[in-house]
């Protein structure tokens, strides 16, 4: 004969007139559900919903949520092996814009709407490259806290919250490229040459060691790149990733200049730096730009970054017909892990890259001045 007793959980109604209930949970508790209800039949359907999530496995224990939002990013950051730039970023955003407004927060109550009016409200006050760092990163640990079973879904769900729309940079033509590197100081006209048409970043450029030019095959190979954290420390690291470790074949037409510097400028032996300073240290970015600047006024030449460069180097080298997988072995691209094991590009292609873009270089020489009527230079001189 039937009893009427639940088989699961029990509810009973307060003096109040509301319901509460409660439920043996896996971990051997007896729990009340989070907040009383109006009626018997809402009592009783929350403690059928919460059967099914404790017979399916998906019970999660409401505890575990309770950690504040700050300590359990800092411990996400700290548990990672990070690239010390990376730290640094992930460090400073959380600071000045996650930890102010979720840092005392229980990541269980981080929800959808309050995440939506965070990313609000920062849009007023920083950049968007900022906001979608800072909101990638969130997104980043509210991922690991789904999967330690601290909350049962993820609050970041901005469609595109991560991704900015960036205006495209300008290009510099093949006079203005070399009436740059006649302006800069001698030491670092290579430098603009190297950026320009092999597409090297700056920190990858600073890496250069002696070991890494190969004068007679005519190519540069990138192993390291120097980066500056913002306590002025400079750190020496591999590339981002396996795409960023490569061969680079060199155009003909620059091979003077390369030459010429080498003798005069880099430092002796294998390990020596191709590109210091009048005082031997390694160039330093803000110096740099303080020169970068001065040359282009001095060629009229407004809003080109010196990172514009490489810009000028995808276009020039995707204008030789090369195909998406040899531009992405060039300038060391890379999109997804697939791409990194597939995407090769031979010896021979890369110099009759190398050629093509030669071609066009001298071409360009030819074709006359840049935006200011300055005669283009000759390399090597």
């Amino acid at each position: 004969m039937a009893t009427g007793k639940r088989a699961f959980g029990r509810v009973r109604k307060l003096p109040s007139g509301r319901w509460q209930a409660r439920y043996p949970a896996p971990d051997g508790l007896d729990r009340p559900a989070p907040s009383t209800f109006r009626t018997k039949k809402e009592a009783t359907d929350w403690l059928a919903d919460k059967q099914t999530e404790v017979r399916s496995g998906a019970w999660i224990d409401p505890d575990a949520g309770k950690i504040p939002f700050g300590a359990y990013a800092a411990a996400w950051v700290k548990q990672r092996r990070l690239q010390e730039t990376t730290r640094e970023l992930y460090e400073t955003l959380l600071r000045l814009h996650l930890v102010p407004t979720f840092g005392l927060v229980p990541i269980a109550d981080v929800t959808p709407a309050g995440v939506r009016m965070w990313r609000a409200d920062r849009l007023e006050t920083a950049g968007a490259p900022t906001v979608a760092k800072a909101y990638a990163l969130m997104r980043a640990v509210m991922n690991t806290a789904l999967e330690d079973q601290l909350i049962t879904r993820n609050p970041c769900r901005i469609k595109g919250g991560s991704v900015v729309d960036t205006p495209e940079r300008p290009t510099a033509t093949v006079p203005e490229v070399f009436q740059l590197a006649e302006a800069i100081q001698p030491r670092f006209r290579l430098l603009v040459l190297l950026a320009s048409f092999l597409g090297l970043r700056w920190g990858e450029l600073i890496a250069l060691r002696g070991q890494d030019i190969d004068l007679d095959a005519g190519t540069v190979r990138v192993r390291a790149a120097v980066a500056e954290l913002r306590s002025g420390k400079r750190v020496t690291k591999p590339p981002k990733s396996r795409a960023g470790v490569r061969t680079v074949a060199i155009p003909e037409v620059i091979l003077p200049a390369l030459r010429l510097h080498m003798g005069i400028f880099a430092e002796s032996g294998r390990d020596g730096r191709v590109f210091i300073g009048a005082k031997g240290a390694t160039p330093r970015r803000n110096h740099f730009n303080r020169l970068w600047h001065k040359a282009c006024g001095e060629v009229g030449i407004k809003d080109l970054h010196f990172h514009d460069l490489r810009h000028t180097g995808n276009t020039l080298t995707a204008s030789t017909g090369a195909s998406t997988k040899e531009l992405m072995a060039r300038f060391g691209h890379s999109t997804t892990r697939a791409a990194l094991i597939y995407q090769h590009a031979t010896e021979e292609r890369q110099r009759t890259i190398a050629d093509a873009l030669n071609a066009q270089i001298i071409e360009g020489m030819k074709r006359g001045s840049g935006r200011n009527g300055h005669a283009a230079g000759t390399p090597g001189e």
